[in-house]
């Protein structure tokens, strides 16, 4: 197995803290590719960062600002090639100027992250923070996010790229790995020209513990919703005034009351509403729909459809448009066709002694994309917690989890093709 030798521990440190402090945060009204400029920039330090290593099929494309690189066979039994995969981009919270701290030896109890304006990373509040007494973490100062979502995935993938070129007495078949942009606006991967990528399956290295599979995501749609009203003086408002504003509350409070993120879990799905804009001569509504369940997925885009046209009957003309549209698919509906793909990583789980967890995902991964595309990606971890926000946290040992969990993939992989 894998050596976690101080070598590699100084190199993934070393390496997440240096992209952790290139700011990836992507931006959804851009319609650039990548939608930022600092996303080019880190892909460019990724590029030069594998050359370096030795990997010699490595490119940069900006026209799907992908960074892609391959490592042949170094073996001749024919071997399925599979795929790993992690995003450049941050979430939408501030990431300029991130400070990363590394607290060593942490002794289990509340970091303080800045001492102004005393932002506290508290054990009361996340008590997580016990399991990682005598770990090297790593924190930022409290004013930005980390970008352990998903720069620890970035750099675990290069640890356990550098390891196997070190390492040539571990055989392995043909890998590739992709490192892409905007995945938190769930645009980049939908704009990755995979014909570069060849792989049969892969795995997204994003947000999770070690031990943790997600081989499910949600069904998600995002509704976009204008009501034109009509403004005049409210003293002459009698059979004139139709409140924009009204009418939108009673799209919302029409909407089942239980079936919202705050009141659900596991593969219970939601309405949410992420936009309220009103005015008495137009509002405007942007609600996303969830589920894991397709037939569920489409009763609730059913319902809203139902709920705006009753509503637009009430007029002489539709004073509600709305636009609705699917953003992604459950990845569960490919995957679990293929059940190697999760029983290699469960024997690799167990072997590594890890605690394995598989539940569905509540969210989308650059994996719904790619399955759409013919390459099934279930989600594996990177090691972190707290992401998108002042508290995220990843300690160095959890980085090097990831990486030998990859590099056991790789050989475990190879061992089924022998048999």
């Amino acid at each position: 197995m894998l050596n976690l030798t101080e070598n590699y521990q100084d190199f993934i440190e070393k390496l997440f803290i240096k992209y952790a402090k290139v700011n990836t945060r992507s931006d959804e009204k851009s319609q650039a590719i990548p939608t930022t400029p600092g996303q080019v920039e880190l892909a460019k330090i990724v590029f030069q960062d594998l050359k370096k290593l030795g990997v010699k099929d490595v490119v940069y494309d900006p026209q799907d600002g992908y960074v892609v690189a391959s490592l042949p066979a170094n073996i001749s039994t024919a071997t399925v090639p599979i795929g790993f995969i992690a995003h450049l981009d941050t979430a939408d919270f501030p990431a300029a100027n991130v400070q990363p701290q590394v607290h060593e030896n942490y002794d289990g109890q509340d970091v303080v992250l800045n001492k102004s304006p005393e932002i506290v990373l508290r054990v009361s509040e996340f008590p997580d923070l016990k399991n990682y007494r005598g770990q090297r973490l790593i924190t930022s100062d409290g004013t930005t996010l980390l970008g352990v979502d998903d720069k620890a995935g970035i750099a675990s993938i290069l640890t356990a790229i550098k390891y196997l070129l070190e390492h040539p007495a571990i055989k392995h078949g043909p890998v590739s790995f992709a490192f892409g942009p905007d995945e938190e606006i769930g645009r980049g991967a939908k704009l990755f020209d995979v014909s570069k990528f060849k792989v049969k399956f892969a795995y997204t290295l994003d947000n999770g513990l070690p031990g943790q599979l997600e081989d499910e995501t949600f069904n998600a749609a995002q509704a976009k919703i204008k009501i034109h009203g009509t403004s005049v003086h409210p003293g002459n408002a009698f059979g004139l005034m139709v409140n924009a504003v009204t009418l939108a509350n009673q799209i919302v409070s029409a909407l089942p009351a239980a079936e919202v993120p705050e009141k659900s879990r596991a593969r219970q799905g939601f309405f949410l509403v992420t936009e309220f804009k009103a005015t008495i001569a137009q509002a405007d509504l942007n609600i996303i729909i969830r589920d894991f369940d397709h037939q569920k997925f489409i009763a609730k885009k059913n319902l809203l459809q139902q709920l705006v046209a009753d509503l637009n009957q009430q007029f002489d003309r539709p004073r509600i448009e709305l636009e609705l549209k699917d953003q992604y698919f459950n990845i569960g509906d490919v995957i679990h066709q293929h059940p190697y793909i999760t029983d290699l990583v469960l024997a690799v789980y167990q072997k590594l002694g890890l605690n394995i967890q598989v539940h569905p995902f509540r969210g989308g991964t650059d994996g719904n994309f790619l399955t759409a595309k013919g390459i099934p990606t279930p989600n594996l971890f990177n090691g972190g917690e707290n992401f998108h926000g002042p508290y995220e946290f990843v300690t160095t040992e959890a980085m090097l989890i990831t990486s030998k969990t990859v590099v056991e993939i790789i050989k475990e992989h190879l061992q089924h093709h022998l048999k």
